[in-house]
């Protein structure tokens, strides 16, 4: 029916799988899930201590699912949750100190990926993809 619609969706889906496939690779030494480095890099990026719900928000995960990995990043000493002045039931989520080596790290790897993704590809077929890509997402949240 549509043949460039489907094979542009079915090449979406496999550049996000090898992206994600690839960083996977590449951050297995650290000994973080996908999941867990991605919380990190989230968390690090906030101008603020995020509640635990603004970071389940940014890093796009239900809150019970980001519970079990804060759990888990707290067990190993990477996050700490403190409770939010003036909300005993919010808490706030800071990064621990061994955990800015760590994001270092994945922040370094991550761009050698992305540099490697991007080879070859100038400025303006960017610019158009990624006008494309919002103008598709635009559809998307319409719906």
């Amino acid at each position: 029916m549509y043949p460039e619609q489907h094979r542009f969706a079915m090449q979406l889906a496999q550049l996000s799988r090898g992206w994600r496939a690839e960083l996977d690779r590449r951050l297995a030494d650290l000994g973080l899930s996908q999941a867990r480095w991605l919380v990190l890099l989230h968390l690090a990026r906030f101008d603020h201590l995020p509640t635990q719900r603004e970071l389940a928000q940014s890093v796009a995960v239900e809150g019970p699912t980001l519970a079990r990995l804060l759990d888990s990043l707290e067990a190993q000493g990477l996050v700490h949750r403190q409770p939010a002045p003036g909300d005993r039931r919010a808490k706030l989520i800071t990064l621990a100190a061994p955990a800015r080596p760590l994001i270092e790290k994945i922040e370094a790897i991550s761009t050698q990926v992305r540099q490697e993704a991007f080879a070859g590809i100038d400025e303006e077929e960017l610019r158009n993809c990624q006008q494309v890509h919002e103008r598709i997402l635009a559809n998307l949240i319409k719906r």
